[in-house]
């Protein structure tokens, strides 16, 4: 997976975390990224209907409380793959480990995503906005 799922989780904690919306050069000030990746991400966001954002209007916000929205909605939000492990295409089945790899891995992996998955629906934007401002210095976002 790319980075696009902690760029989201960023951008949705700084709007939590503003006192107002916030556009996509400062949320990218933030983040360490081009606008135009802020823009992307965004975009994805958006159409999941986790912010809103007006077409010549610099700004975007959430549309709903940080307490409603979960990790695994960002999650989904921004395409994520169903499975984060992924088992290789080619093993030769002529031998017996080649064989059998596939349906093995399989099985781990698909638990292992149903884990991943069920941790996130547990954890809300707004724990997140609270582990980051117990542990980043005291400041005021905008």
């Amino acid at each position: 997976m790319n980075s696009q799922y902690s760029i989201a989780v960023h951008i949705l904690t700084l709007l939590d975390s503003s006192s107002g919306p916030m556009g996509s050069v400062e949320i990218a000030d933030s983040v360490g990224v081009n606008p135009v990746v802020i823009r992307t991400v965004t975009g994805l966001l958006r159409r999941a209907g986790l912010l809103t954002t007006q077409r010549g209007v610099a700004g975007a916000e959430l549309t709903r409380s940080a307490r409603q929205i979960s990790l695994l909605d960002v999650y989904r939000a921004v395409d994520a793959p169903d499975s984060v492990l992924k088992v290789h295409q080619n093993p030769n089945l002529a031998c017996p480990v080649g064989a059998g790899i596939q349906r093995a891995l399989e099985d781990i992996y698909g638990e292992a995503q149903a884990a991943l998955e069920a941790h996130l629906a547990e954890v809300t934007l707004a724990d997140i906005t609270r582990a980051v401002h117990q542990t980043a210095p005291q400041q005021e976002v905008r």
